[in-house]
């Protein structure tokens, strides 16, 4: 059986000690998506929520950058970089965040927050058009550095 990180030998939970890994460059890239109707998505393009996407993307950084306020055993990164950038199409919207650190631990968590608050706030902005509006597939792409290296889904 492989045994959670997070986890002691006897079930209690414990921020994982990071203090002897190497310090090296982390990336990490994620997305989802949000679904909606194309009345909704109609909203978003023409502007009449407003800059709704400037808006997602302000609050996509600062949940990164607030990321272990959230997930409890998440170390406090000081983040170097933090990108959300959008794709528009007719059944709705993917968001793609990438965070980027030079740290001992990396940051997957903070890639994986700014994108799905990113969506939840897209969400809040169109509600009152389209409240079925679905969001999924909020997964990791890749991650770069650290000892287990690169990965790519």
């Amino acid at each position: 059986m492989t045994k959670l990180t997070h986890l002691d030998e006897k079930g209690a939970a414990h921020i994982v000690d990071v203090g002897g890994k190497p310090v090296t460059v982390r990336e990490a890239t994620a997305s989802g998506r949000i679904s909606m109707s194309a009345k909704a998505r109609a909203a978003l393009s023409d502007g009449k929520k407003g800059d709704a996407l400037a808006v997602a993307r302000i609050a996509g950084i600062m949940a990164a950058k607030r990321t272990s306020d959230l997930i409890p055993l998440c170390h406090p990164i000081a983040l170097s970089s933090v990108t959300v950038d959008f794709a528009i199409d007719d059944d709705g919207v993917t968001a793609t965040a990438t965070a980027r650190t030079t740290g001992r631990t990396g940051v997957e968590m903070e890639a994986l927050t700014a994108a799905s608050v990113a969506l939840l706030t897209l969400y809040d902005m169109v509600k009152s058009i389209d409240r079925g509006m679905t969001i999924s597939n909020l997964s990791l792409i890749a991650k770069s550095g650290g000892r287990s290296g690169d990965w790519r889904a």
